[in-house]
């Protein structure tokens, strides 16, 4: 993968979260006074927009740490979390929306939800590892 790739997923993911996060706070409240939409939904859309952006800042900050020399669990960590935005974002946003957007895959995208935080955990605990390694 290229040097830049993870910077600029981390610009894509940003980009996409505040605008998702724009979309919740305007227009899926409004589809929640329509009763398209519960409460629940609303804040896990929410949820999903948050830890988007979060990790997102992170994907930037590994990239910029990794920009120099390369550290394999930095990288690792770094593929982790896309597949881990993806997964757990993306899901949730499918699943709290299958209402509005007719997009019922519940039986599919319910499974992956917990993955996806399981693969941002995983990175976690990859830039913990890293930075404990000797220099």
């Amino acid at each position: 993968m290229r040097k830049n790739t993870f910077s600029f997923l981390a610009g894509l993911f940003g980009a996409t979260g505040v605008a998702l996060g724009a979309l919740g706070a305007h227009a899926l409240k409004q589809k929640m006074q329509e009763g398209l939409l519960t409460p629940e939904q609303l804040s896990a859309f929410d949820t999903g927009t948050k830890y988007q952006l979060i990790h997102a800042i992170v994907l930037l900050l590994l990239a910029y740490i990794n920009k120099d020399k390369q550290y394999k669990l930095y990288t690792v960590a770094s593929y982790l979390m896309v597949a881990g935005i993806v997964l757990f974002s993306g899901s949730i946003y499918l699943l709290t929306t299958r209402g509005i957007t007719g997009i019922n895959a519940g039986f599919i995208l319910g499974p992956l939800t917990p993955l996806g935080g399981v693969l941002l955990i995983a990175g976690w605990v990859c830039m913990t590892m890293e930075a404990l390694k000797k220099r």
